[in-house]
């Protein structure tokens, strides 16, 4: 490193050439001395690539928010009217089916002996359809002792095929 041309009067505290400055403002000019300007001007050169990066970055974002923006607008414009078209049908559904129970008190006042029966019925029917579901249900046991018939079976017709 070589020596500035600048020297320093310790004894008598005056600066030849920073006689002007204030300390910090010597301090200042002193370390930009140390530092390389090929190497400050590579730093200035990648923030300003960093500066216009985060530009584009911060426009491509503002692009989407307001792209989203519109979205979200049309989305809730349809969910309102398909939540009030699900409201209407469910008033709908109700106000049917309170029609249905009311007819159906009414026959049920009027013809009572044929509700009965057909109530049996019905109750015969629904057990039913518990047993055939029962019938149906395999469990893992029953699965594994079917595999291993189908298997004696394979095995049996090949010894009888060789």
């Amino acid at each position: 490193m070589q020596q500035s041309t600048t020297s320093f009067n310790t004894i008598s505290g005056d600066f030849e050439c920073f006689q002007n400055f204030t300390s910090s403002e010597v301090f200042a000019h002193q370390l930009a001395g140390l530092t390389n300007p090929g190497d400050i001007n590579q730093i200035i050169k990648s923030q300003k690539q960093m500066l216009q990066r985060f530009e584009k970055t911060n426009e491509m974002l503002l692009n989407v928010n307001a792209l989203s923006q519109n979205r979200l607008k049309n989305v809730t414009e349809d969910y309102k009217k398909h939540s009030k078209l699900l409201i209407d049908m469910k008033k709908d559904l109700e106000y049917v089916f309170k029609k249905i129970r009311n007819i159906k008190t009414k026959l049920e006042n009027k013809y009572s002996e044929a509700f009965a029966e057909q109530a049996k019925r019905q109750n015969t029917q629904n057990l039913d359809e518990l047993d055939e579901e029962k019938e149906e249900n395999i469990t893992y046991e029953q699965l594994e002792s079917i595999k291993n018939v189908e298997d004696n079976v394979d095995s049996a017709l090949d010894a009888l095929d060789s």
